[in-house]
């Protein structure tokens, strides 16, 4: 125990904290801690695409993890304990006071959504990312899309903040700057939470704020008064600079560390987002391609520079020096929605069976409440057990895997999933099939656009809940890509990565290279392509593209 590192990761539904040997990489202790108010379907409309985080959620989420992980140790564990590393959602940002407080912390915005964190899959800002992609394609000057893939997202850092100045003007009036999720969390651990001195990170600003060095950061005051005056003035009360999470955010505040029990001053990382890190953990160099296997996706890559040099990869989500490993160029894509599109099937299924359980009279409450805990758990392995049993038949199905949007290729949220080919033969678990199907000929989507573009997939390293629990949907997956798929050993990949850009800044490591050497994870399954499957797949993935072309426009009006 001479070098205990933490890596806190926040997901989409829960905080994990993992402490880790920076010695050997051995994960010695992990806890999650859920959202509590998030848990109970507070600030969120579905039906609106509205998704808010409170951010007491994360406080106390923070805390709770890492005490809880902690507490898995013997008690002379906690003075070993020397560096601290944290990665986030994102973009999910937060309207912030003078002080850079988020205003859902103070009395009169407590229960104001749109005070709260905007989570990354809200996408009530449809409308502004439209706008912004307008404006750039008109103005007559600089693309600032352009090391964005050239499209803007409702997922990101300015349409979210427009979204929220037009419809919100108590919000507008007291929203002194904006603060990324990734930003605020180290800030608030180290006491630099005022918007003049946080240290923003490079990958959430050039990734989804057009930030670059090129034209001296954020887009000139110009261009974004174009799109909305109410944008005017924002820009200086922001930031200029970026930096590389190998980078120290500062020291653990003296009130942090009695809360947590760690020493004051521990160095804590300047923060990056889930995926990036989480590609650092799962082992990522060049020719590798990590896929992040969640709710949604997010599938990482990085490039020498000197490969890259000035290609410029269009309809991804963005090309960043350093955003995963600093000295290379990071690239980012993936699907807005993975898992969530299995969640909905099953949510359609299980609807109607809470209802009439809830209502009978026949079984007391307490029982009723349980056995609809018991099925919801039990539909998608259900479901797959029985896909598996018609996987290599022709269903005559297919499906468009664009539920919550498309993020990659060419990031459009106006997008709607479909179904066709339906018959009144046609059951659940076809369909179930069918929709596994779409998400990965999503997947395939994605490397084709990189391949287009010149970057070479050697390899492809999964991680995350489905890449772990589900081998149907990962043996689909590799049918698809027609590529062995490699999963992580970890079930906390992300959080070992953050874990590692800990260690560097307590100064145990030069690079994240060298702690990925020495902290890397192994790998628990390979999933081979089948060669019958993988020839199938072929034909039914042209329909997929052909059919998702000459339907785009109807989706995106329905």
């Amino acid at each position: 125990m001479n070098h205990l590192v933490i890596g806190v990761d926040f997901g989409t539904d829960s905080v994990r904290a993992l402490v880790v040997d920076a010695n050997t990489g051995e994960e010695l202790a992990c806890d999650t801690a859920v959202y509590r108010r998030w848990a109970e379907g507070r600030y969120c409309d579905p039906g609106k695409n509205q998704f808010r985080h409170h951010p007491l959620d994360y406080i106390e989420g923070l805390e709770a993890s890492i005490k809880g992980a902690l507490s898995k140790l013997p008690p002379e564990a906690i003075q070993h304990v020397v560096g601290i590393g944290v990665d986030t959602t994102g973009s999910t940002p937060v309207a912030v006071d003078r002080e850079g407080r988020p205003l859902a912390l103070r009395r009169e915005f407590a229960e104001n959504p749109n005070a709260m964190f905007i989570l990354w899959k809200d996408h009530t800002a449809v409308r502004e990312a439209g706008e912004i992609n307008q404006v750039v394609r008109s103005w007559g000057g600089t693309d600032f899309t352009r090391y964005e893939g050239g499209v803007y997202s409702s997922e990101w850092f300015w349409a979210k903040i427009l979204h929220v100045l037009r419809h919100d003007p108590a919000v507008r009036s007291e929203a002194f700057s904006w603060v990324e999720l990734c930003d605020w969390i180290p800030a608030l651990l180290t006491g630099t939470e005022h918007p003049s001195i946080i240290k923003r990170s490079r990958c959430a600003a050039e990734h989804k704020a057009m930030w670059h060095e090129e034209w001296g950061g954020l887009p000139p005051e110009e261009f974004l008064i174009r799109i909305d005056p109410l944008l005017a003035g924002l820009r200086e009360r922001l930031y200029i600079d970026t930096y590389t999470s190998d980078v120290k955010a500062g020291g653990l505040t003296r009130e942090w560390a009695e809360r947590l029990g760690l020493r004051e001053n521990t160095p804590v990382a300047v923060g990056a987002f889930d995926a990036h890190m989480g590609a650092v953990g799962g082992g990522i160099i060049p020719g590798i391609l990590v896929k992040i296997m969640g709710t949604s996706t997010c599938d990482i890559m990085v490039a020498r520079k000197d490969v890259i040099k000035d290609k410029l990869i269009a309809g991804i989500c963005g090309q960043v020096d350093g955003s995963v490993i600093p000295g290379m160029i990071g690239l980012e894509a993936g699907q807005s929605a993975f898992g969530d599109v299995y969640a909905w099937f099953r949510d359609v299924i299980y609807r109607p069976l809470e209802t009439i359980l809830m209502s009978t009279s026949r079984i007391d409450g307490n029982t009723a409440k349980t056995l609809c805990q018991e099925i919801k758990d039990l539909i998608i392995p259900s479901l797959t057990e029985e896909a598996v049993k018609i996987y290599e038949t022709d269903t005559c199905l297919l499906a468009l895997d664009w539920l919550n949007g498309r993020r990659t290729p060419y990031a459009d949220q106006r997008l709607k999933g479909a179904i066709m080919g339906l018959t009144l033969g046609t059951t659940a678990p076809i369909i179930f099939k069918a929709l596994v199907e779409a998400t990965a000929f999503g997947a395939r989507a994605i490397n084709e656009r990189f391949i287009e573009e010149g970057i070479k997939i050697e390899q492809v390293i999964a991680l995350g809940g489905i890449a772990a629990k589900n081998d149907f949907v990962m043996q689909v997956t590799a049918d698809i890509l027609n590529m062995p798929i490699k999963v992580a050993a970890s079930e906390q990949a992300c959080a070992l990565g953050a874990a590692m850009f800990g260690a560097v800044v307590a100064g145990l490591y030069e690079t994240v290279e060298k702690a990925q050497q020495k902290m890397g994870c192994s790998y628990s399954k390979v999933f081979m392509p089948d060669p019958a499957n993988a020839e199938k797949y072929d034909s039914l993935y042209k329909k997929y593209v052909e059919t998702g072309k000459s339907v785009e426009d109807m989706l995106r009006n329905l």
